[in-house]
């Protein structure tokens, strides 16, 4: 059981300017401290709402407006699939991850759907070489050449697709997925695929730290458990990008 945060320490933070990403993320795994914060959201609108009218400074006026969000948004995503592999769908494998298989559907249905849109997918694949130093580590898995690295067969690149090969968690790691979405142009990433907590995790931190914002459907992703998805996707919430792609300048 997690200790609440509490309404009061709630408000303090709310006054101080704490930001919603961190807030909405600290409060998740306590549906009481997630009521309290949103109760006491609307009783400031309400309050802030039944002040008087100010005439604000020129300074400060100024100040406001510099500060308005800017209604850009990114334009060109790519759906990234991560090691949807036959050793890791398939029963009784040393590495098997059995969730994966209950994402099979919504994820086929999502990259119909992005080549239609001409979104470009991405699979980026685990693959190692016999002599791979992960091995020592890790049962035998998507050894390079056998079916097992094989992407799941429900889930084969078509025609059009991009296969990266990657020896490690990150998608980034040692591999070309960091030029192809340079030359894809990407600006955001939709990430697919399993596992959550490791994989995806370590591709996604990589990924918001290069300028990208990250999307993690919740049906198209499989973590190890239940418990360790949950919070992986909670924590990394609370992450926006780093000198977001999509609000730099060109030629930047």
């Amino acid at each position: 059981m997690m200790d609440r945060i509490g309404r009061e320490s709630l408000l303090g933070r709310l006054l101080v300017g704490s930001p919603d990403l961190a807030l909405d993320a600290t409060v998740t795994p306590s549906p009481e401290d997630t009521q309290d914060l949103t109760s006491l959201r609307a009783d400031l609108v309400e309050l802030a709402s039944a002040a008087p009218p100010v005439v604000p400074s020129p300074g400060l006026r100024a100040r406001l407006l510099a500060a308005r969000p800017r209604p850009r948004r990114p334009q060109r995503p790519a759906l990234l699939v991560l090691d949807m592999l036959v050793d890791h769908l398939t029963p009784c494998r040393p590495l098997e991850i059995p969730r994966a298989r209950d994402i099979v559907p919504a994820l086929k249905t999502r990259l119909a759907e992005a080549r239609r849109a001409g979104i470009p997918v991405v699979y980026v694949c685990d693959s190692h070489a016999p002599d791979d130093p992960d091995l020592a580590l890790w049962p035998l898995h998507a050894l390079e050449g056998t079916e097992g690295a094989a992407v799941w067969p429900e889930l084969a690149p078509e025609p059009g697709d991009h296969v990266v090969k990657k020896p490690t968690y990150s998608g980034f790691n040692r591999s070309t997925l960091g030029p192809l979405l340079e030359e894809l142009g990407a600006d955001q990433i939709i990430l697919t695929g399993c596992a959550t907590e490791l994989g995806l995790h370590a591709t996604a931190v990589e990924a918001l730290q290069r300028g990208y914002v990250v999307t993690i459907p919740p049906d198209s992703q499989a973590g190890v458990s239940a418990m360790a998805e949950s919070m992986t996707l909670v924590n990394l919430s609370a992450m926006p990008p780093y000198d977001p792609i999509y609000l730099r300048a060109k030629g930047g």
